[in-house]
């Protein structure tokens, strides 16, 4: 097809509405109030953490530096057995306050990048006029890839609880069908 400039209205509709349907989903459903629990005894777990004035990012416990690293059999003897006792983790600090209004308007970036990308791939696949459900699986395929397929690797990496499994899917699975649903309908017309 031509320019991704034609489709900034399936684009940007799509956006708004997944947009939306997030929202929705996880301020009205159920599904996702028990995907995080506050700390028992906040205080005392978080002053430490913060007094140890650590930058922004991601900390796994235990941890043992094994890049680039040869560790001696007294060092792995050790750090098997932290990992043996458990606890494991991994601790993301970000910085400064939480801002929700800032991260509202980065995931609505992130849904408008996902949807550039979307509408890329399914005009390379598509031309103008395409039927409806040939640019629903196109567009869906791709949706679909974006919006659940990290959420599988979340639970095998990073300890994500395989209860809220079901719920990431049923979430990427309702902006997938968005997605497909809003390209489908308003995908340019033929010229001529």
């Amino acid at each position: 097809m031509g320019h991704l400039i034609e489709l900034w209205l399936p684009i940007l509709a799509c956006s708004i509405l997944v947009f939306i349907a997030s929202s929705v989903i996880w301020m009205a459903l159920p599904i996702h109030k028990k995907d995080y629990r506050g700390l028992p005894n906040e205080n005392a777990i978080v002053e430490p953490i913060r007094q140890q004035r650590l930058t922004p990012g991601v900390y796994m416990f235990p941890w043992a530096d094994c890049h680039g690293k040869k560790l001696t059999d007294a060092e792995k003897a050790a750090h098997a057995e932290k990992f043996k006792q458990g606890p494991w983790g991994t601790l993301t600090i970000g910085p400064g306050g939480f801002n929700f209004g800032k991260t509202l308007g980065t995931w609505f970036a992130h849904i408008l990048i996902v949807t550039c990308v979307i509408a890329y791939l399914t005009s390379v696949a598509l031309p103008a006029g395409a039927h409806y459900l040939s640019v629903f699986r196109v567009a869906g395929t791709a949706a679909l890839l974006a919006y659940a397929g990290g959420a599988l690797p979340r639970c095998i990496w990073e300890g994500k609880p395989w209860s809220q499994l079901p719920a990431a899917l049923f979430d990427g699975v309702v902006y997938t069908a968005i997605t497909a649903g809003t390209f489908g309908w308003l995908w340019p017309h033929a010229a001529g």
